[in-house]
């Protein structure tokens, strides 16, 4: 607990004598090392402690600034050492200011009433007329968020995930705002009832109100030019910048918001991006992004999306209004110009090209193109497997992650072949084959859900899943017996024992944790009888999740494997499981090629027609010389197709994997 003394009778003169003002004096109280050299032009009411000051400040471009408070006004404030606070325009009122904060030319910074700072304010997400507000606070997570908008068959659950909320928002309520230590606020004009985490940058804002910004010093927050937040939580690592406009909005931890964007009611989690365009009731889970102008995400759920030029979506096509909503699952993407009539709900992976008024459902189809012909529905099944665009964007996923802060508020796994995700391929080839056996082999098309698929693609579809199937199958089994003794049939039968009963039966991703329904659903029982009441211990049983993912992913593996080769684990012998181990290297080799092929199409150096060619072309006095464009080609790129890292890195995981399988083969045998 820092001491503070009174002011002496000669501080006092000092003070006065440097224009300072105050009606009564005695209401300040000073640092022990307090000197009242640094502070001139100072009025003061209601009750004041001010720190020592003694930091000088070096600004860009060599400016040293003192530490001190220079013309202006402060009403009940607390000011920790170090500080420097110049040209209050108007006033600063009930705050704690943290040591090291440099605040100049503020107009006003006020906290007035008993506010929650943001905490507790519902946001109406996917649904502008309401039925699905999630309660916000500041240590919200993206899965809190998922079962408080969609569990809504659960009416106990959303009333006992708002009380725990509201007894959060209850416990950080204050008459005092804070800003923390090393906050630096430049330029802005009105702050009103907002707290302002650790090594915070607020730089020219117009407006902020009513909400927290969860800075760190691992992972600081920037808010820049003519910004104006209203009813917002900012969490650590963000930055919104160059006019973004936003209202009853969380934005989660590492996410980017700039160039003029503007959104209201919406959620954004873990490293989401929003630039140019607008959003409204949106539930952007983690690796949401969108660039584009004329781009507008409304009333939908997604993760792990990029959305391409002018996506849309619409909701208000009903006599109703605006009562429908869509979800695209993770890593589904639009192209430029995409339209969707919700409700919708689009399969995991896929890409949706062109507009579609079918009310798609998709969702049993993953890894699917979408396009449409001629106002009608075209689905691809399962191409998106092969896709050199898929594999990129799973593997920069987790490179770009960037969160700094230890305490990480969403648990969220990369995988793309998941329980979540296979269990729908085996849904897939279910409806494939039922459509078969309908249609007839020989059919053109085959419709499903108000989509036609072609014959080709539906038998492709097929293979495509059933090489995905054992290719996950596989590698979950060689996870478990690649670091084990499986020189007996007993010792790969005790490899391949579960270690826990959990991960049977269907699973879900609660935006970014793929998790057994199961634990979501024990999770909601227990919020619901109070043995979670409290919003941290609801974080810590996410993460309890998250960590035993692996384990729970072989509990399904394990009974998937049996069904998949009709075989009982607890009973395998080494040449059964050598079997299984050759199908899976073969698996992995075959997508692996078919990735191969379709990065090469983006290499065709000579051919004129091929579009890979065709924007790397010197002209010469109106004569295109081939020698000198594959010089371009190469400069731009890189060298050729073989030199490229990726397709490098393609060629190298065809040989670990085969070497791989080759040598745990040899085991077994």
């Amino acid at each position: 607990m820092k001491t503070y003394i009174s002011l002496t009778a000669q501080q006092i003169a000092q003070l006065e004598a440097q224009s300072c003002r105050c009606e009564d004096w005695s209401n300040v109280l000073v640092d022990p090392e307090f000197d009242p050299d640094y502070i001139r032009n100072a009025n003061f009411s209601g009750q004041i402690k001010l720190g020592a000051f003694r930091k000088i400040f070096t600004l860009a471009g060599g400016i040293h600034k003192h530490s001190g408070i220079y013309h202006a006004t402060l009403h009940n404030v607390v000011v920790g050492d170090d500080c420097m606070i110049e040209h209050v325009r108007n006033y600063i009122a009930n705050y704690v200011i943290g040591r090291g904060s440099y605040l100049e030319n503020v107009t006003d910074l006020i906290t007035y009433g008993e506010t929650s700072f943001g905490n507790g304010i519902k946001i109406n997400v996917l649904n502008e007329t309401g039925g699905r507000e999630v309660a916000i606070h500041d240590h919200l997570s993206s899965h809190e968020a998922y079962i408080s908008a969609l569990y809504r068959h659960k009416p106990a659950l959303t009333e006992a995930l708002d009380a725990m909320v509201e007894r959060y928002a209850a416990s950080v309520s204050a008459p005092f705002g804070v800003i923390g230590e090393n906050v630096e606020i430049l330029d802005a004009m009105h702050i009103v009832n907002v707290n302002v985490g650790a090594y915070c940058k607020i730089k020219g804002v117009s407006r902020l109100r009513n909400g927290s910004i969860i800075s760190c010093k691992e992972d600081p927050v920037e808010i820049g030019m003519n910004v104006i937040a209203d009813d917002f939580i900012v969490e650590s690592g963000s930055k919104i910048t160059d006019g973004v406009m936003i209202s009853k909005c969380f934005v989660g931890q590492a996410c980017v918001l700039g160039h003029g964007y503007s959104a209201s009611e919406s959620l954004f989690f873990s490293n989401c991006q929003g630039e140019n365009g607008e959003a409204c009731s949106l539930f952007a889970g983690p690796y949401t992004v969108t660039h584009h102008k004329s781009t507008l995400l409304i009333a939908g759920m997604f993760s792990f999306m990029n959305a391409g030029s002018g996506s849309n979506q619409s909701n208000h096509m009903y006599k109703l209004g605006p009562i429908h909503q869509g979800i695209l699952e993770r890593g589904a993407k639009t192209t430029s110009d995409s339209y969707i009539l919700w409700p919708a709900k689009i399969g995991a992976f896929s890409l949706v090209m062109g507009r579609h008024v079918n009310n798609l459902d998709t969702t049993d189809l993953p890894f699917s193109y979408l396009i449409e012909q001629q106002g009608s529905t075209y689905i691809v099944p399962g191409v998106n497997l092969k896709s050199v665009g898929t594999i990129r964007d799973v593997k920069k996923w987790p490179e770009r992650d960037r969160r700094k802060d230890p305490h990480r508020l969403d648990h969220i796994n990369f995988n793309h072949l998941s329980p979540f995700t296979v269990q729908k391929m085996f849904s897939g080839i279910d409806i494939l084959e039922r459509l078969k056996e309908a249609s007839g082999l020989r059919a053109d098309n085959y419709s499903y859900k108000k989509a036609t698929i072609r014959n080709a693609a539906l038998f492709k579809g097929i293979k495509y899943y059933q090489t995905a199937i054992v290719k996950f199958l596989g590698n979950s089994l060689i996870s478990r017996i690649q670091d084990s003794d499986i020189s007996t049939n007993e010792g790969l039968r005790r490899a391949l024992r579960r270690d826990s009963s959990v991960g049977s039966g269907q699973w879900v991703d609660i935006s970014g944790l793929i998790a057994p329904a199961s634990e979501i659903e024990r999770i909601c029982d227990d919020v619901i009888s109070g043995v979670i009441a409290d919003v941290n211990v609801l974080s810590d049983r996410f993460l309890d999740i998250f960590n035993h993912y692996y384990s729970y992913e072989w509990t399904w593996a394990y009974d998937a494997i049996e069904r998949y080769w009709k075989i009982d684990l607890s009973k395998i012998t080494r040449s059964e499981a050598a079997e299984i181990v050759k199908q899976w290297k073969n698996a992995v080799v075959s997508l692996d090629k078919l990735i191969y092929d379709d990065a090469s199409k983006e290499f065709a150096l000579m051919d004129g027609d091929k579009m890979a060619g065709i924007g790397y072309v010197i002209e010469t006095y109106g004569i295109i010389y081939n020698t000198r464009r594959d010089e371009d080609f190469n400069a731009v790129r890189g060298g050729g197709f073989d030199d490229n890292p990726f397709v490098q890195e393609v060629l190298d995981h065809i040989r670990r994997k085969s070497a791989l399988g080759d040598s745990i083969i040899a085991r077994l045998r």
